[in-house]
């Protein structure tokens, strides 16, 4: 199966007003976004799936950029879990990001904010996933739940950082 393939992602929103976006260009363990990196949109909720490229151990958590603060960490896990994570300061996005390896899709849920997104793991590859939701109420502590088959093994870190920028038009 392709990169492309691994990079599927949906989201399911009940509001129309999100706003979601992969933190891709700076993490230390995700490849930078590339031809190969699929895009979804809905309305306007975006997500950016990119898959690592390092393909560090589905042990070890997913981890942050230096400017960015953590704010939950679940260490590799079969089945399902779900993961409290502490508040952050206002105008703060949240960071979700997911690392698994066997065969299945896991269903990822931030339930306080409507956000959800299913991942598709496959047993030959580790694969990362970075999302970065920044919509109200994301300052606030949650919980994440994660939803899998027993035959994924899963590590997640949840995070806190800047909200990323969408790209406009120039006026001139």
């Amino acid at each position: 199966m392709s990169r492309r393939t691994l990079a599927v992602l949906g989201i399911a929103c009940t509001a129309a007003f999100l706003s979601v976006a992969a933190c891709t260009s700076d993490h230390t363990d995700a490849q930078q976004p590339s031809p190969s990196t699929s895009t979804a949109r809905s309305g306007s909720a975006t997500v950016t799936a990119t898959p690592s490229s390092t393909n560090p151990p589905v042990q070890k958590p997913p981890e942050l950029d230096p400017d960015e603060t953590l704010a939950g960490r679940q260490k590799a896990t079969t089945g399902n879990a779900s993961i409290e994570f502490s508040k952050g300061k206002k105008g703060d996005a949240l960071i979700v990001a997911v690392r698994c390896q066997g065969e299945g899709t896991i269903k990822v849920a931030v339930q306080s904010v409507h956000v959800s997104f299913p991942l598709k793991c496959l047993a030959s590859e580790v694969s990362t996933t970075y999302n970065q939701v920044g919509v109200s109420g994301v300052d606030h502590s949650g919980v994440v739940s994660v939803e899998a088959p027993s035959t994924v093994r899963w590590s997640l870190t949840v995070g806190r950082g800047t909200p990323a920028q969408e790209e406009s038009p120039g006026i001139g």
